[in-house]
This record gives C-alpha cells, sequence and structure tokens, in this order.
C-alpha cells in the first residue's frame, strides 16, 4: 500500500477546508475510553507532558490545567497555525507548539514524564529516549477495520484489505525493541452514527479515510449509494474500531 504523505494532505485540506470539526454532528454507541481522559487519569500535577501529532491543539488546552507543562508538536504547519490560534483564543499559558517531526525529537533525553500520541504516527525508539525512567506513553490509533463498511463501498481506503490487529501487533513489538517493559493493550470496535450527509462529507474531506475523496463525480455517486444503504432512525451508520496501548518505560 502506498504510504500517504500526511503532511502535505492536512496542509491542503486545512488551507482549503479549515479545521472545525465540531461542524460534524454524529453520535457513537460502545465507545469504552476518551484517550484524553485516559491520559490524565496516569498523570500527575506536576508532570510534563509531550503529546505527538497534536493537530490544532484542542485537546491538550483543555487538560492543560491538570499538568504543569504541555508541549504539543505537530509536522503539519497549518495544523499548528490552528493550535496556536486556539491557545491564544484559551487561558492556557503552561503549553508550547512546535512543528516537529516525531522521528526526530529535539527535546533532551529523559525530558518528559508522560507522552501521548493519537491518531499520529510515532517513533518508539524516540518516545523512550525523551521519556523519564519510568515514563509513560499512550497511544490511540485506527484499526485496520475502521470504516469497514464505507472502504468496502469504495473498494478503496485506509488500511483496506490489510489484516486487522497487524499496526498494533508492529506498535507492540516496537515499543517493547525501544525498552518498554509494561506494555498493555485494549480496543473497541463501536457504532458511529452521522447525522447527515454533509457530516459524513466533511470527515471524507478532512481525513485519508477515502483517499483523494471527491475528485471524481463517482464517489458522490457510490456515497448515495452507500447513505441509502446504511441509513438508519439514528443515523448513517459506519463503525469506529480503536485501539490503546499503555507502556511504561
Amino acid at each position: 500500500m502506498e504510504k500517504l504523505d500526511y503532511e502535505e494532505f492536512y496542509d491542503k485540506v486545512g488551507k482549503t477546508n479549515g479545521w472545525d470539526f465540531s461542524k460534524i454532528q454524529s453520535s457513537s454507541e460502545g465507545v469504552s475510553w476518551d484517550f484524553y481522559e485516559e491520559v490524565i487519569k496516569k498523570c500527575k500535577k506536576t508532570d510534563v507532558l509531550l503529546d505527538i501529532g497534536t493537530g490544532g491543539g484542542e485537546k491538550i488546552i483543555k487538560i492543560a490545567p491538570q499538568l504543569s507543562f504541555l508541549i504539543g508538536i505537530d509536522l503539519s504547519k497549518s495544523m499548528l497555525e490552528t493550535a496556536l490560534s486556539n491557545q491564544e483564543k484559551s487561558s492556557a499559558s503552561n503549553i508550547r507548539f512546535f512543528q516537529m517531526s516525531s522521528d526526530d525529537l529535539k527535546f533532551p533525553t529523559g525530558f518528559f514524564d508522560v507522552a501521548s500520541s493519537c491518531h499520529a504516527p510515532f517513533s518508539s525508539s524516540e518516545v523512550s529516549r525523551v521519556l523519564k525512567s519510568g515514563g509513560l506513553f499512550l497511544t490511540q490509533q485506527v484499526s485496520e477495520a475502521d470504516k469497514s463498511n464505507l472502504k468496502e463501498a469504495f473498494g478503496r481506503g485506509q488500511a483496506f484489505n490489510e489484516t486487522d490487529g497487524s499496526l498494533k501487533k508492529q506498535y507492540i513489538k516496537e515499543l517493547s525493541e525501544a525498552g518498554f517493559s509494561d506494555i498493555h493493550s485494549f480496543e473497541y470496535n463501536a457504532s458511529e452514527y452521522f447525522k447527515g450527509p454533509k457530516d459524513l462529507i466533511f470527515l471524507l474531506k478532512h481525513t485519508p479515510i477515502i483517499p483523494n475523496f471527491g475528485q471524481n463525480r463517482e464517489d458522490f455517486e457510490i456515497l448515495n449509494d452507500f447513505i441509502e444503504k446504511n441509513q438508519t432512525e439514528k443515523g448513517i451508520r459506519t463503525n469506529s474500531k480503536r485501539f490503546l496501548i499503555i507502556a511504561k518505560k
């Protein structure tokens, strides 16, 4: 499968559409956790946190009062512009945002107490390096079977036809090799309902679930057919499959 250039994708989409995901009206059944609530459960008030792939920074801005200091990094320039704008609108003064690759973290060895990564790539060895001994790393990622009926309808998609659970297995192996000794994983497969077509289209245009969605008229024909077949009283039905890994160095 061809690797997606996430930096190019998110910069292009951010400039075109903006990043206000609050526009999406959806509901879920069967979600087992909220990722940043799980992060906070593992943190002390005195901890310093690194958030990898921080996006628009909304999540760490929200939890900032419960930590000593937070740093959010993202590869995308447009994402960081959004994060800085969001910080200006908030009262959070204990956060810094940087444009940075997760493969080359520009921080001292053993600098952070906790690191997090939600739906973003990371380097296990770099995370291990910047964490203190006994530090924790938490990551939530999208499973291969996420949005399965949607990807089947289009005949393409992110991790389409890849074995479900492969990425989780790969990350656990890499974390173990990087020096994490206490590793636990969890997963859920929730039902997700989008209120209307515009909500689903917003998602597809802002994420790489269906690569290059909308560039061909056929995509909208397929989407219309998908909506007809998956419309329920609760909304347009698909699934949200996630896995969580908590690893101690």
